[in-house]
C-alpha cells in the first residue's frame, strides 16, 4: 500500500513513492558502476600518473639543479686554484727578474767599476810619465824665467 508523505490540498500526494523509485534507484546505481569502472576510475588513474610525472620531473629537475650547483662550485673552486697557481707562478717569476736584475747589474756595476779602475790607473801611469818627462823641462823653464826676473844666472 501506497502512502502519500505529503498531500496538497485536494487529496494529491506531492511526491508518490512507488516501485518506479526502486527502478530509478537501480539505474542510477548500475549507471555509478558503469560511470566509475570506465568514467571515473579511468581519469583518477589519468590524474595520478599525471601527478606522479610531474612529481617525477620536479624531483630530475631539483636532482639536476643539484647536481649543476655541484659542478659549478668545483669549476669555481679549480678557477680559485688556477688562479692561486698563476699568482704563485707570477710572483716566482718576478722574484726570478729580480734576482736577474740584480745579477746583471751587480755584472754591470763590477764591470764599469773595473774600467773606471784601468781608467785611473791608465791615468795615473800617463801622469807620472808625463810628469817624468816634464819635471826636467820645468825645472830648465823656472831657471830660465827665474834668471831673467833676476837678470841672472841662477843654479
Amino acid at each position: 500500500m501506497e502512502q502519500p508523505i505529503v498531500s496538497l490540498a485536494g487529496g494529491h500526494p506531492l511526491i508518490d513513492i512507488d516501485w518506479t523509485a526502486v527502478v530509478q534507484f537501480l539505474l542510477f546505481l548500475a549507471l555509478f558502476a558503469v560511470a566509475n569502472r570506465f568514467l571515473f576510475q579511468p581519469y583518477l588513474k589519468l590524474r595520478e600518473r599525471r601527478k606522479a610525472g610531474i612529481e617525477g620531473a620536479r624531483e630530475e629537475a631539483e636532482r639536476m639543479t643539484a647536481q649543476a650547483d655541484a659542478k659549478l662550485a668545483s669549476y669555481e673552486k679549480e678557477i680559485a686554484m688556477a688562479r692561486e697557481r698563476a699568482g704563485e707562478e707570477g710572483r716566482k717569476i718576478r722574484l726570478e727578474g729580480i734576482a736577474h736584475e740584480r745579477e746583471v747589474t751587480n755584472a754591470a756595476r763590477a764591470q764599469a767599476q773595473a774600467a773606471i779602475d784601468d781608467a785611473q790607473a791608465t791615468m795615473r801611469r800617463e801622469t807620472d810619465a808625463a810628469r817624468a818627462q816634464l819635471m826636467p823641462q820645468a825645472e830648465a823653464l823656472a831657471r830660465a824665467i827665474s834668471s831673467k826676473l833676476l837678470g841672472r844666472e841662477v843654479a
